[in-house]
């Protein structure tokens, strides 16, 4: 099973990038994301056997209770750089404690023998892969006679485990379990 840990995104802030990705869409030839998978992920897991699911639940259930997190959808950019990116990205703006519970959930999980994250905490969603050069002027063009780049804001009251399939058509993901901050 290849599973991660995310917030899941509010109806008002997935109509709002729906909106963006069909209006930029025809900007660029890259592999957009579809709009109803974007997610803030705290932990990507990986592969995982399904006899120690019940393990995985129980770390993740035991992290510390936590007020609900306020969370901004705004500005929009590119991994690992505007000149030879390879992910077009949505911007997350939360306070600490979206860190924090990152850092909680990748403690509890390094317990189990889950890698532990090498790169920084660095919230966002994925709108788009590039997954070979393609020119992106247009789009560049596109995004910059944007009226606004405000998405949303929303406050996060729990997070979910996600199973991930992938397929040829794009991954799937599958809700498995939900753990509310305050019980």
């Amino acid at each position: 099973m290849r599973l991660f840990t995310a917030i899941t995104l509010p109806p008002d802030v997935i109509a709002a990038l729906t909106e963006l990705i069909y209006q930029l869409r025809p900007a660029a030839r890259v592999h957009w994301s579809p709009a109803s998978n974007l997610h803030i992920t705290t932990k990507f897991i990986g592969e995982w056997p399904k006899e120690r699911l019940d393990d995985l639940n129980a770390a993740l259930q035991a992290l510390p209770a936590r007020e609900p997190i306020p969370i901004e959808v705004r500005g929009l950019g590119f991994f690992p750089n505007p000149h030879s990116p390879r992910v077009f990205w949505a911007a997350v703006h939360a306070g600490p404690e979206l860190a924090t519970l990152a850092r909680l959930s990748d403690q509890a999980l390094q317990l189990l023998g889950v890698p532990a994250e090498k790169r920084p905490f660095s919230p966002h969603l994925t709108l788009a892969r590039i997954k070979e050069p393609v020119p992106l002027q247009a789009l560049r063009q596109a995004i910059a006679s944007l009226p606004a780049t405000d998405f949303g804001a929303f406050t996060a009251d729990r997070f979910h485990l996600y199973l991930s399939q992938l397929n040829p058509g794009g991954s799937v993901y599958t809700k498995l379990s939900d753990y509310a901050f305050r019980k």
